[in-house]
């Protein structure tokens, strides 16, 4: 098959045909900036779809789905993700067509300096994203591997649709050196999502990035955010840039340098307080969940392996010395044995990995920055 031809056998889509004479003319140019670019790499790019391509994908952009706008905690938010991109209209098949091909995959590398992309077919986490008035996005670095591929996850690419922007309204893509940082210590470049700008950035153990709570003028209410993301992946990366695996890990906004004790707080500034508060508990949510799965899949993986009884089985049973595999009682063949051993070695490096895992989860930023804010809200709770 053709590198310009879908991987469902629909028409071949030259990248000219899509994307800007201008991005395809300055590469050297985009490629620089990109390389140079603080706090990581990144660089934004407008215009770059053909100005057709672009209003296309406007007008044929998705309805809001409150089916589509789970959270990770379960609950219905102000942002709704559809990952179903071919399912979307010719055009947005004939942007599936473009982005999985060979030829956009260069063009990207060449920007980037990151070769062998790979295409994710099944845009996890990614499609068309809309956000309404009211929603944030905590400063995070994203999942590291591929949760179905198992491949790295290199670079996010992110095309954003929407007619009208303005930074004052929240909303602005923000990259970050350090979000654990105060403020006036981190290194914060804003982009705004203007219409047919396309912001692509490296994925890194500290491409930290979110944006502030969208918060529309009344006669603004109407609009949303719109974007369609794209994330690229490769079988292998350089040593010094990988990392345990692990999911999202955020870290939650800090509270307003110039707030002092002793200030008076009126209703947005509480209601500000409040939101910081949700905001952390969510992230609080999902990792002790994490953590109680990975605690029972590490368990029951010791369980069938011998490494620990059941719970309820003591030590001294027949049972228990079974289970932790008494070679002169067992009556197993040694070849059998061997086996076994053989397969015990794999599980217990596949338990430590888990057990890595929980730790991180455990010692994790979300936790360690937002001890303020659990003092904060005893405090305004009346407890002590």
């Amino acid at each position: 098959m053709s590198d310009e031809v879908q991987r469902k056998g629909d028409h071949a889509v030259p990248v000219s045909d899509m994307v800007s004479d201008e991005v395809l003319a300055n590469v050297d140019a985009l490629a620089h900036a990109f390389r140079t670019a603080s706090p990581f790499r990144h660089v934004a790019i407008d215009g770059f779809f053909q100005p057709e391509t672009a209003a296309g994908l406007l007008d044929a952009f998705p309805a809001f789905d409150e089916k589509l706008a789970m959270n990770e905690n379960g609950q219905v938010g102000r942002k709704a993700v559809n990952e179903k991109v071919t399912g979307l209209g010719p055009v947005y098949r004939q942007l599936d067509a473009l982005v999985s091909g060979e030829s956009f995959r260069k063009l990207i590398s060449r920007i980037t300096g990151i070769p062998d992309l790979q295409y994710d077919p099944y845009y996890f986490g990614g499609g068309t994203h809309e956000n309404l008035h009211g929603q944030g996005l905590d400063a995070h670095v994203d999942f590291n591997f591929h949760p179905k591929t198992r491949q790295h996850r290199r670079l996010n690419l992110i095309f954003y649709l929407t007619e009208a922007w303005d930074d004052a309204w929240g909303g602005s893509i923000q990259l970050h050196r350090d979000p654990s940082l105060p403020p006036s210590q981190d290194e914060i470049v804003t982009i705004t999502p203007l219409f047919n700008r396309c912001v692509i950035f490296e994925t890194t153990e500290c491409s930290w990035h979110g944006f502030p709570r969208i918060e529309l003028p009344e006669d603004k209410r109407g609009l949303s955010r719109k974007s369609f993301a794209l994330y690229y992946y490769t079988d292998s990366r350089p040593a010094e840039e990988l990392g345990p695996e692990h999911s999202t890990i955020y870290v939650e906004q800090h509270l307003p340098e110039d707030w002092q004790p002793g200030m008076t707080l009126d209703g947005d500034q509480l209601q500000h307080i409040r939101n910081l508060i949700a905001s952390r508990d969510q992230h609080l949510k999902r990792l002790y969940e994490d953590i109680k799965r990975i605690n029972t899949e590490l368990n029951g993986l010791k369980e069938s392996r011998g490494l620990q009884a059941p719970p309820g089985v003591a030590p001294e049973n027949e049972g228990a010395r079974e289970l932790e595999g008494a070679p002169g009682e067992s009556g197993i063949p040694e070849r059998h044995l061997q086996a076994l051993e053989a397969a015990l070695s794999r599980r217990e490096a596949e338990a430590a990995r888990l057990a890595m895992r929980v730790r991180e989860l455990e010692t994790s930023t979300s936790w360690k920055v937002t001890r303020p804010l659990r003092g904060f809200k005893r405090l305004i709770s009346g407890q002590r």
